[in-house]
């Protein structure tokens, strides 16, 4: 018997507590980046899946080329620069580059194609090829940098301030985890730029200062070239950056069964691993776990749909309804937790005004629905008129009488004719008393004058 209470207690106690626990809330894996800012961005629709500390200033390092690169790029798609044109390097390109800086080993006066040249920028962070390339596009490296700046503020970029077109350290040199997303959102469009950034190696040919020579990424996750054990095999470059000041830098791009992710990791230290206490660059191994955190921990689910019914709008003016129901506008379709359901999700509605004058036309704007979760938005939507519904002419001309006559003007109007009634009428019995007096004394004055027989 004792067992029995025993045991019904603990089912008791188990239940309560099971549904105390019991929030609801995503039981993702914890992520907290090792590095002093971080973003995770799912590529195709911008959505951030993670972030830390991603409008805060940083020293972005070589990650700069990037911009760098977009520049030139759209100088291409203007027509203003041409791939295979032959760019000569000018000892003012050359000029103040530290001797232990990133280099393709350009000489003044060696001969390279822009193409080339952005090979040398993206693939082995080419300082020189950085300044050759800028001076082709703007005339000058200062010029080549307002125009970087420029850019930048046109693509949103709220904290950044460029002062070379490197990345060599600076204190007024700086971006943000958020501005590079930017930047590097224009830069993929192009897919010279994706090609150039996932590959792992690229022959220049012989010029005419320089025998053939071969370039090596320097982005560890898809080349071991100059570092060994970092690759990830879902990584599709993009641009490495480093200086003792900037820490360890990286913009990637991974892809994944048909989903693209972007991360940008800033401000990474060399630290030793604990298994072994080989030191490890954590620019890489920081990515790398961004990346499974997102593809493992992220998945693309509909939060709201055409066909659902949200709410029922109260209608005026018609004798056919007395509400109208809404509907989504689209289809909205996000990134979230895979334990996260869209059910789940706090929904926010908002109407443009508490009831709708007749007639409604079906598609017609009503209100909005924000969606949430825990105070991350995941989208808004315009909440439309599933059907229409039609005025009463009689509930719009009552209705327009009313609004009429509620008019000070109006009533100011109704009194003045009123009155002019009034006088009228007044006028009128006057004239109609005095029309009477004159007939009287016309029958009196024809009978007081009869002259007949007697």
């Amino acid at each position: 018997m004792k067992n029995r209470r025993f045991y019904s207690l603990f089912l008791i106690v188990s239940l309560i507590s099971s549904l105390l626990l019991s929030t609801g809330v995503s039981a993702q894996e914890e992520y907290e980046a090792n590095a002093e800012a971080a973003i995770l961005v799912e590529a195709a629709t911008g959505e951030i899946l993670y972030e830390k500390n991603m409008h805060q200033k940083q020293y972005p390092a070589s990650i700069t080329k990037v911009m760098t690169a977009l520049l030139v790029l759209e100088a291409v798609e203007r027509g203003e620069l041409s791939l295979s044109d032959s760019i000569s390097a000018s000892s003012s390109a050359l000029k103040g580059l530290p001797h232990d800086g990133s280099s393709a080993g350009i000489k003044v006066g060696e001969v390279l194609s822009v193409e080339q040249l952005l090979n040398c920028v993206l693939i082995v962070s080419a300082n020189e090829g950085c300044n050759i390339l800028a001076e082709a596009v703007s005339g000058d490296i200062a010029t080549f940098v307002e125009q970087m700046n420029k850019r930048a503020g046109e693509l949103g970029c709220k904290n950044t301030h460029f002062v070379n077109a490197n990345g060599l350290h600076d204190e007024e040199h700086y971006t943000s985890a958020y501005d590079i997303w930017l930047i590097a959102q224009a830069c993929m469009k192009y897919d010279l730029f994706l090609s150039i950034c996932g590959s792992k190696s690229a022959e220049i040919p012989a010029t005419n200062l320089s025998d053939a020579r071969t370039l090596h990424s320097t982005n560890a996750l898809i080349s071991n070239w100059n570092r060994i054990g970092y690759l990830y095999r879902y990584a599709k470059g993009l641009k490495t950056g480093s200086t003792s000041e900037a820490g360890f830098c990286l913009l990637s791009l991974a892809e994944k069964d048909g989903r693209k992710l972007v991360s940008v990791v800033l401000g990474a230290k060399q630290l030793p691993r604990e298994s072994d206490g080989k030191m490890r660059i954590m620019s890489f191994d920081e990515t790398a776990r961004l990346f499974d955190y997102g593809f493992d921990n992220f998945s693309r689910k509909k939060i709201i749909t055409t066909e659902e019914a949200i709410c029922e709008v109260p209608v005026n003016l018609s004798s056919e309804a007395n509400y109208v129901v809404v509907h989504p506008a689209v289809t909205l379709e996000r990134m979230l937790p895979n334990d996260l359901s869209p059910d789940a999700l706090e929904r926010s509605i908002t109407l443009h005004s508490e009831s709708v004058d007749a007639p409604i036309a079906a598609g017609d704007e009503l209100g909005e629905m924000t969606l949430s979760y825990n105070g991350d938005v995941y989208g808004s939507v315009p909440l439309l008129a599933l059907s229409n519904v039609s005025a009463s002419w009689i509930l719009l001309a009552r209705r327009t009488v009313g609004e009429f006559f509620a008019r000070p003007l109006a009533k100011l109007i109704v009194v003045v004719l009123i009155i002019l009634l009034l006088l009228v009428l007044v006028l009128l019995l006057r004239a109609r008393r005095a029309s009477r007096r004159r007939y009287r004394r016309k029958r009196y004055s024809a009978a007081g004058n009869y002259r007949g027989r007697r």
